[in-house]
Parts: C-alpha cells; sequence; structure tokens
C-alpha cells in the first residue's frame, strides 16, 4: 500500500471549480506523518521493532531543522535515507522531530530529524509506504545546518555483536553490506 498526498485539484469539465482555502493538502500531509510519529513513540517505549517491522525514512538533508555531521551532509546534501533496523539507539520522539543514534560504517551518528524533513516513510515488512511533498531548499535558502561531533554510544551486546561482525544485516547504495546504511528508496518501489 502506498500513500502520497499531493496537491489537491478540484476540476469539472477541465476548469477549476474553486479554491482550497482548507488546504486538505497540508492537513493530510500532517495526519499522514502523526503515522509516522506515533510508531516511532512505540518503538521508543519499547526500545525494539515489533515482529520483522523495519524502517526506510527518507528526508531533506538540509531541511530546516535537521541535525546531522558534517561529515554526512557532505556525502548527502541533498537528501538521504537511513534505516531504522537492528542498531540504532537513543530513540526521542517529539511532537515535531525525532533523534537518533545510528552505525555508519562502524562510526556512530546522532541525527536529528524534522517530521516536516521526512519525504518518505517505508516498511516493507508490510509494504507500506508514505510520501510526502516536500520541496527541495535552495542553497541559499538553506538555514546552516548543525554538525554533531561523531558521538560515543554505549550499543547493546547485540548490537557490539553486529558491530565485530560488521553485518547489520542492511544495504547501501551500492548493494553492499555496511554497519550503517544510506539506501535509495526508489530500490524498494514497485515498478508499473
Amino acid at each position: 500500500m502506498a500513500l502520497s498526498v499531493t496537491e489537491l485539484s478540484y476540476k469539472k469539465d477541465g476548469d477549476l471549480m474553486g479554491q482550497d482555502h482548507i488546504r486538505y493538502d497540508i492537513l493530510a500531509q500532517d495526519a499522514l506523518r502523526s503515522v509516522i510519529r506515533k510508531v516511532l513513540i512505540e518503538v521508543a517505549a519499547t526500545g525494539a521493532l515489533p515482529g520483522d517491522h523495519h524502517f526506510f525514512i527518507t528526508f531533506l538533508t538540509g531541511a530546516p531543522g535537521v541535525r546531522i555531521s558534517q561529515h554526512l551532509k557532505a556525502k548527502y546534501a541533498e537528501q538521504m535515507t537511513i534505516v531504522v533496523q537492528h542498531q540504532f539507539w537513543d530513540l526521542k520522539v517529539t511532537e515535531t522531530l525525532f533523534e537518533i543514534g545510528l552505525s555508519f560504517s562502524d562510526t556512530p551518528e546522532k541525527l536529528v530529524i524534522p517530521f516536516n524533513a521526512i519525504r518518505g516513510f517505508y516498511d516493507p515488512s508490510v509494504n507500506f509506504e508514505l510520501e510526502f511533498d516536500v520541496a527541495a531548499i535552495d542553497e541559499e535558502e538553506t538555514a546552516e545546518i548543525t554538525a554533531y561531533p561523531v558521538a560515543t554510544a554505549e550499543k547493546s551486546s547485540e548490537q557490539d555483536t553486529e558491530a565485530k561482525t560488521g553485518d547489520s544485516g542492511k544495504t547501501g547504495d551500492d548493494g553492499k553490506k555496511e554497519g550503517g546504511s544510506v539506501v535509495s528508496l526508489d530500490s524498494f518501489r514497485k515498478k508499473n
């Protein structure tokens, strides 16, 4: 199931029937983002993902409020996709954003991602997908990205085992397994 929210237009015989002063498109996107928020709140409360669930979350790296390391910002200047599966820690969720610790090539990183920066959310275990209209931000309009120093996070024994073996079960853009991964959401979408 894939849900996409696009700007609503009302047409009759090719003519615009009226202007949407209520902005249903914005209301619908906010409602769908609350689904992501609720799911992440439940995962943060239990500290683990239920069953086979795991998430691919695509977000704009230059969006206001996004905080990632300069290394990740340089590598993913426009957008990136994170995988929340086996190896994550310190998941905190607020009304407007979430914070998460992830490992990228065995380097722990802390990311802060506002829900308004999210372009896509995908749970392949149940084929559930949300897409959002988030306009890309021009470099001149981009607020300065706050960089976090590389954090040292305490990992569970399971995460330590994954770090030692270098196998978190995730794959990167190039299809190779790596400690933390960023993958293209397009590779998981159905081809029409």
